[in-house]
């Protein structure tokens, strides 16, 4: 692995360190300084020339800077003449962005893919995009991680009895079936109906049989906590003994915390995609790593073999 270069941007530096050390090698040396204005400088202090970069950063608190940190360090790789730069996003915050749903509005996340091809990008890896379909926004390579593995590894050392996996709308059936598969469980699904763009989704009705079960919703991301504490709350009324859920993505905002905290959820499990959220981490949410996926990932594309087999068909 001498060759191989990770960097961390300021969105994921602890993230970075943790596939790092799963390599066995040190963090690629930089800085990112943030000048009074807004206005943002980043740093490679390393030679990069002829070189494989891999660059970790996810795009969230605060957004916008934290993409365009990203952008800025893919000019900074491909102006140092480095050989190859791969784009390692975590979470890909624009990702919900990816459909004209109403007139007048953007495709967020195409213009994002855009901006990401343009700055040089060779190749992108990312992890549980809220749509596959984002992948064909971008010309050049993209692998979509899935957390699956790590987090229902983290669901089997619970142990639990009678469990069934929830989706929380109708448009997470199909991930929510590869967690039934893969742990062996049935599947119900949450009548969710959203009416406007204020992060809030009424939960009318649980699809399918949950009383006397262990219940675990599982859901590509969460930011208000709403949605998961409508679907358990439902469960409850529904009968299920026991609530857990698991979640990609914890992009926790306001009173997320507190509404966490006082819903029947027992356990929260997300991953330490997003690492800078405003507000401390209730005693109900677990974070579970995703660096040894995300650093076997990088390994696997810097000797040229397969990604697939990372996860079950």
């Amino acid at each position: 692995m001498d060759e191989i270069l990770v960097f961390g941007g300021s969105g994921s530096s602890r993230l970075t360190a943790a596939i790092c050390s799963y390599l066995g090698i040190e963090p690629g040396r930089g800085e990112t300084l943030r000048f009074s204005d807004g206005n943002l400088f980043v740093r490679i202090l390393e030679n990069v020339r002829g070189r494989q970069v891999f660059l970790v950063q996810t795009t969230a608190f605060p957004a916008n800077d934290s993409f365009m940190e990203l952008l800025f360090w893919v000019d900074a790789f491909k102006r140092a003449s480095a050989d190859a730069v791969t784009v390692v996003m975590p979470y890909f915050g624009y990702g919900k962005g990816d459909k004209k749903d109403q007139p007048r509005v953007s495709i967020r996340a195409r213009v994002c893919a855009d901006c990401i091809e343009a700055s040089g990008a060779d190749r992108v890896v990312t992890m549980d995009l809220h749509a596959s379909q984002i992948q064909g926004f971008f010309r050049v390579p993209v692998d979509d991680l899935y957390a699956l593995p790590v987090l229902c590894a983290a669901v089997e050392a619970m142990k639990l009895q009678d469990l069934i996996v929830v989706a929380p709308d109708a448009g997470f059936v199909k991930q929510a079936r590869k967690y039934a598969n893969y742990l062996g469980t049935g599947i119900a699904i949450g009548d969710k109906e959203r009416t406007g763009h204020d992060e809030r989704a009424a939960v009318l009705e649980i699809i399918g049989e949950v009383e006397g079960k262990t219940a675990l919703v599982v859901d590509d991301f969460t930011i208000s906590g709403g949605t998961l504490v409508d679907v358990a709350e439902k469960l409850v009324e529904r009968g299920a003994a026991r609530v857990f859920a698991a979640v990609s993505h914890g992009v926790f905002t306001g009173e997320s915390m507190e509404r966490i905290a006082a819903s029947p959820l027992e356990k929260l499990l997300v991953t330490d995609s997003v690492e800078t959220q405003p507000v401390a981490l209730g005693e109900k949410v677990e974070v579970v790593s995703v660096a040894p996926l995300f650093a076997e990932a990088i390994r696997r594309i810097y000797k040229k073999e397969s990604i697939s087999g990372l996860f079950p068909s």
